[in-house]
């Protein structure tokens, strides 16, 4: 299982994050989602078949594409 924490600059408020996590928690492989508000950070944990790189095509899909990306 893989963990990862980044920023999402676009986060504005509560209704981002919930956006966020519904849209990651459909990946197949996504395990947990979580997004802390006043960071701008969201942490997921995801396994095979779920990647890095269709979760970051994922979050740009719904224009809320990480910091490092």
């Amino acid at each position: 299982m893989t963990s990862k924490s980044f920023q999402v600059p676009n986060i504005g408020c509560a209704g981002c994050v919930a956006a966020i996590k519904t849209e990651l928690e459909d990946l197949s492989g996504v395990q947990t989602v979580s997004g802390d508000l006043p960071s701008k950070t969201i942490q997921i944990e995801f396994e095979t078949p779920a990647t890095w790189d269709n979760i970051v095509a994922t979050l740009k899909d719904i224009d809320y594409p990480p910091a490092d990306s």
